[in-house]
């Protein structure tokens, strides 16, 4: 069985030795290839129709360089040159790229049955200290989730779901959501754009509710704008990008819809409860 170090330095091998015979006319982004609603190596992810815009109007031949998306294998990958660009980083607060304007503001949402008929608005609602509740684990520490839920001493009803650990299975990021629909947990926390998707495409009818600001003065933001990342010193490429993702605005929106993403204003602040 290979591990993933053994994974991450073929890919970064071959990744390098690739681009460094790239044509200036080609577009190399990096991307997962089994990562919906976001990439895969069909490139039926939104990320991949973006990039696809993005190409055609820079008038280069798209190519990518398929990873796992981890931090772990971002970090590796992207800072040794493996690509030009890497669709998805937050647009604030990211070392790893330089961040184009957003494309996209979401947030993360509370997701249940609707036949539950579960309220459930914000962390402080005192349903969620006793029913199971699915957070996404990632290997680069703990979410946004984790840590308001951990600061109310909510953890032993904490079921983690990780969309990364098993390579082989197709679309695992759907599990967080799919884990609802069968019941086993009662509610999931789930970032907008993967809870959208796979509740638009759940057989069983699932609710999506924004979190709503927390009452705690320390606690973490659950809204993010999402901006293309390029290379640190390529100022010439994130300039053309932004052009683009100007020009492209009513279309980028009107596909980010399509897939069921709940979209908000950029810097929005979300409503309190009440």
């Amino acid at each position: 069985m290979f591990s993933v170090s053994k994974i991450l330095a073929v890919v970064v091998t071959i990744a390098i030795s690739t681009l460094a015979c790239a044509s200036p006319q080609e577009l190399w982004v990096c991307a997962d290839h089994n990562n919906l609603p976001y990439s895969n190596d069909r490139q039926e992810g939104f990320e991949n129709k973006i990039a696809q815009l993005l190409a055609q109007d820079l008038g280069r031949k798209l190519q990518y360089v398929w990873w796992p998306s981890s931090p772990m294998f971002a970090s590796k990958i992207f800072k040794r040159g493996a690509c030009d660009i890497i669709m998805g980083v937050p647009s604030k607060a990211y070392d790893l790229a330089e961040p184009t304007q957003p494309y996209y503001s979401s947030t993360f949402v509370f997701v249940s049955r609707r036949d539950r008929k579960l309220e459930i608005h914000s962390f402080d609602d005192p349903i969620l200290r006793n029913i199971r509740i699915a957070v996404p684990v990632v290997d680069d520490g703990a979410t946004p989730a984790e840590q308001e839920l951990a600061q109310r001493g909510i953890v032993r009803n904490v079921v983690g779901y990780t969309p990364f650990g098993d390579l082989s299975k197709d679309s695992q990021p759907a599990e967080l959501i799919a884990a609802v629909a069968r019941s086993d947990v009662d509610v999931a926390i789930a970032w907008g754009p993967l809870a959208g998707y796979f509740a638009q495409r759940s057989s069983v009818p699932l609710k999506l509710t924004p979190i709503c600001a927390p009452t705690e003065p320390r606690s973490l933001p659950q809204r993010f704008s999402i901006s293309v990342g390029v290379r640190h010193g390529e100022d010439e490429l994130r300039q053309q990008i932004d052009a683009e993702l100007t020009h492209r605005h009513a279309e980028i929106r009107a596909l980010l819809e399509s897939y069921g993403i709940p979209l908000v204003e950029p810097d929005s602040s979300p409503e309190a409860c009440k």
